[in-house]
């Protein structure tokens, strides 16, 4: 009997080999690592990122959560800070990230796009960094848009931390709507018909350059191209710019006019 086992071996017969030639190659993220900052109770932005990524070969994004309070209020929003270095430092930890990107659109304006770039390069002093409302800005701009109507599912102050941060950066906004739900469970649960409307009664009030629907718990990006040919009107949201704006950050220039207008234009 030919027993080739290795000496000692009690699996019954098992052959064992060992170093094995290979080769290596860029793994998954030849051309982009994109890392995301996720709230703990956030149920949609991995969605639609991993929606609008799934057709960019090359391109990997890697999460990881972040612990907030439920109730979306000023003071939870600023109570994140201490912890975005934590959790941006726990995303392969030791490997190089082209993009940080921090998945709360009213925390970048409470705390600040700055202080929130800060905490992020204390742990990765070499990523690109976006917010939402830093990838929105960049969207207006991009999309030649002054005028920007708003929506968001907000309670009225943390409304007017987000329309004066709006102005304060050279934008007007000449109508702001809200469906004034402070829970970020229900804000998820909001239907897209229901942000549709909230859109057409914004563009019934005031002529507006684009719309913004700010919050990365609502759901817009799948009805984004649809509404804009419905209105003539482009349209981004928190989730929809930010992830244009990451792609665009990294490099990756592809043109996706399936998911609206913005992600068939360059950055500006």
């Amino acid at each position: 009997m030919n027993d080739r086992s290795p000496a000692g071996d009690s699996s019954g017969g098992m052959q064992l080999i060992e170093h094995l030639p290979f080769h290596t190659d860029h793994g998954i993220a030849s051309r982009a690592r994109i890392g995301l900052l996720v709230l703990a109770t956030d149920f949609t932005i991995e969605h639609e990122w991993r929606a609008i990524m799934t057709g960019l070969p090359g391109v990997a994004l890697y999460q990881s959560r972040i612990l907030n309070d439920s109730l979306i209020t000023p003071e939870t929003l600023r109570a994140m800070e201490p912890r975005i270095a934590s959790a941006t430092d726990v995303i392969l930890p030791g490997t190089e990230l082209d993009v940080v990107a921090y998945g709360c659109t009213s925390a970048s304006m409470a705390i600040g796009e700055e202080k929130v770039f800060e905490r992020i390069r204390s742990v990765r002093p070499n990523a690109r960094c976006t917010t939402p409302i830093t990838a929105a800005f960049a969207a207006f701009r991009a999309l030649g848009a002054r005028r920007i109507g708003v929506l968001t599912p907000y309670r009225a102050d943390v409304n007017r931390i987000v329309a004066d941060y709006i102005v304060a950066r050279g934008f007007t906004v000449p109508v702001f709507g809200s469906f004034n739900e402070p829970d970020d469970g229900k804000v998820a649960r909001i239907t897209p018909a229901s942000v549709r409307r909230g859109v057409e009664t914004i563009l019934a009030r005031a002529r507006v350059d684009a719309v913004f629907v700010s919050c990365t718990s609502v759901r817009l990006a799948e009805a984004a191209r649809d509404i804009e040919a419905e209105t003539g009107i482009p349209i981004t949201s928190s989730n929809h710019a930010m992830a244009w704006h990451a792609l665009r950050l990294a490099g990756v220039g592809d043109q996706l006019p399936q998911w609206g207008r913005l992600f068939a234009t360059p950055l500006a």
